[in-house]
């Protein structure tokens, strides 16, 4: 899996997977044009929409009605390191369901990729290239 992120102007950026392209932004307030998510707000929609694609899985394999679902994701701005933390992940079913079915919905949702991605912390590296062409 690979993004590639181009500096645009200013503080804007776009973001590009396989076909698909969108644009990362700030706020007037801090230099941009809001013309876009900024990254934490991406990091939101990532882990919203992975949770989202797994609650209307577990809806669509049991036959059920999968319109409607809705997820909405906050989390706090942390410091020392600054960083996101207490997220709050709250998946909204328009369709009444039993109480094994409410189990199973949240053990799907459980199983997103983003979500156990952000509870068992990856291995990070980082290179810099200095003074060489762009990257192909």
């Amino acid at each position: 899996m690979e993004v590639r992120i181009t500096h645009l102007n200013q503080v804007k950026f776009r973001i590009q997977a396989r076909s698909h392209s969108i644009l990362c932004d700030q706020p007037a307030e801090n230099g941009g044009e809001d013309s876009g998510m900024t990254p934490p707000e991406l990091l939101l929609a990532s882990l919203g929409s992975c949770a989202a694609f797994y609650a209307v899985q577990y809806l669509k394999t049991r036959g059920l009605d999968d319109n409607g679902v809705e997820v909405v994701v906050s989390s706090e701005k942390l410091k020392q390191p600054s960083r996101l933390g207490n997220f709050q992940i709250h998946v909204q079913c328009p369709l009444p369901l039993n109480d094994d079915q409410k189990q199973g919905l949240m053990r799907s949702v459980h199983h997103c990729l983003v979500h156990n991605t952000l509870l068992t912390p990856p291995d990070i590296t980082i290179d810099l290239s200095v003074g060489e062409p762009r990257l192909p």
